[in-house]
């Protein structure tokens, strides 16, 4: 169940369209094929709206000083979002 939690969120994250990031969203198959180097792992806050998740995510992991993340988990409950993503440079 977590599971489909898990990639319902990442849907709803992954179709939020927002201007440029500096770190920007990969998903893991093209993670790999690049051949990154993870510099750590991010999360929204508890109480994030959907249409803000991804921008969290995508600051925080600017301030870690990654360029990519791949969003790894998601919950939903109500109006609020939580996901955590990996940081890659």
């Amino acid at each position: 169940m977590k599971l489909v939690t898990g990639i319902v969120a990442s849907l709803v994250i992954g179709s939020l369209s927002f201007g440029a990031f500096a770190a920007k969203e990969l998903q893991r198959d093209e993670a790999k094929k690049m051949n990154l180097t993870k510099v750590g792992d991010v999360s929204t806050s508890d109480k994030t709206a959907p249409m803000d998740a991804k921008k969290e995510l995508s600051e925080k992991a600017d301030k870690l000083g990654g360029t990519y993340y791949v969003i790894t988990s998601g919950t939903k409950n109500e109006k609020d979002i939580r996901a955590t993503a990996e940081v890659f440079k």
